[in-house]
């Protein structure tokens, strides 16, 4: 890949100078969904999948950008001093965000830079590209002008960007587990304060299969934003009765004494989603550690079922693939994974069968939906930086 890079930078930009290579992964969330912006845990790991690029500081203010995912947009030219917030739908809007948020934020980016990027990381996925580049921009910036800062603080300038430049209201999960990402590992969070553990995935005669129902819905962005408004009113409401600050403060019980308190009903169901979920994630959690991977199996089928019905972020075709994972016996738990209305779901699959999992899903997917559907086997990687590059 850097090979590849590295000519296309030179072409483009010239040669010499001080060319690095950088990587920022894609994540898989195993348990934990839409739990992040409501002070929960989450449980994601990083992905060996995700956005490359070669990039070299500039002497004035202009960045140029290359992507050769979308080779037809041609050479992006840009002034960091004129960057202001939107969200045109397009990978650089992500990469313009970041840029913006070190500046907002108090840290001093004195130049410009060049940069060519590419993906093998299928967007759209649920697999959290944009997280992805906004990641590989705050290692960039981070590596080139030597601004000292740590790898939280590049997850927290790639969801400030999310949030007030793109418009998009979500959680840090995403760029936490791209910037903070470990091998083998994934990564228990805590939400409310960025504690964080990481849990070997010590899977011996299992495999973790992501299977893209090659579908996203074009409600997604808005739909998203409202659940998170929901998500707050009734907290709003519970505030009034319980002495909380998220809803990741309740238990399940907890929950169900005061949940009448929450005046609307479809808020109602939101909170009963992040609350239960909380608790699912550290009972999973809890699961792996003894090596109870039937019982983690099965909190990951039930949390598709509140996503599904109490946070509505499933669609048919995700409903679909879990359902006919739930139908095999190799499988041990199968669930929708990332923001939802598409994407992906994320199974546990015994390594013997991982061959016949694919072929029986494709099968049943095509029936039933008339679609097909794709297959990676998520091997949990190290979280963005630099990386080295041959000449």
């Amino acid at each position: 890949m850097f090979g590849e890079l590295l000519k296309v930078f030179k072409e483009k930009f010239g040669e010499g100078g001080d060319i690095r290579g950088y990587f920022a992964p894609g994540r898989v969330n195993l348990i934990g969904e839409h739990t992040d912006y409501n002070g929960g845990h989450v449980f994601p790991c990083a992905l060996t999948m995700g956005n490359y690029a070669v990039a070299r500081k500039r002497d004035d203010d202009i960045i140029r950008w290359f992507n050769l995912t979308y080779p037809d947009n041609g050479v992006i030219e840009k002034n960091i001093r004129e960057f202001a917030p939107e969200d045109n739908g397009l990978w650089y809007d992500y990469q313009e965000g970041v840029v913006w948020a070190f500046m907002q934020n108090g840290f001093h980016v004195p130049h410009g830079y060049d940069m060519v990027m590419k993906s093998d990381m299928p967007a759209g996925s649920g697999l959290s590209a944009s997280a992805s580049i906004e990641e590989l921009a705050a290692v960039i910036i981070k590596d080139l002008f030597d601004i000292d800062m740590t790898m939280v603080d590049c997850a927290r300038m790639g969801q400030y960007s999310e949030n007030e430049y793109n418009g998009m209201n979500c959680g840090i999960m995403d760029q936490f587990a791209s910037a903070m990402g470990k091998k083998d590992n994934a990564i228990f969070l805590d939400t409310s304060n960025l504690q964080y553990e990481y849990v070997p995935l010590n899977f011996t005669d299992e495999k973790i299969i992501i299977t893209n129902s090659k579908v996203k819905h074009k409600l997604a962005g808005s739909a998203y934003n409202d659940r998170r408004r929901e998500s707050e009113e009734a907290l709003s409401d519970l505030k009034k009765v319980c002495d909380i600050k998220t809803l990741g403060d309740l238990d399940n019980e907890t929950f169900r004494k005061y949940e009448d308190e929450i005046s609307d009903p479809v808020c109602r169901k939101r909170a009963k989603h992040a609350v239960s979920e909380n608790q699912r994630t550290i009972k999973a959690v809890e699961c792996l550690r003894n090596s109870d991977l039937i019982a983690f199996g099965h909190l990951m089928n039930e949390s598709h079922v509140s996503l599904r019905d109490d946070y509505e972020v499933s669609c048919p075709e995700l409903d679909v693939l879990a359902e006919e994972a739930w139908k095999l016996p190799y499988v041990l738990g199968s669930r929708m994974t990332g923001g939802g209305f598409g994407g992906c779901t994320v199974s546990i699959v015994k390594s013997e069968n991982t061959s016949d999992f694919c072929d029986v899903i494709a099968r049943e997917y095509k029936k039933r939906t008339g679609l097909d559907c794709e297959f990676y086997i998520a091997d949990p990687g190290d979280g963005a930086g630099r990386r080295q590059i041959n000449d």
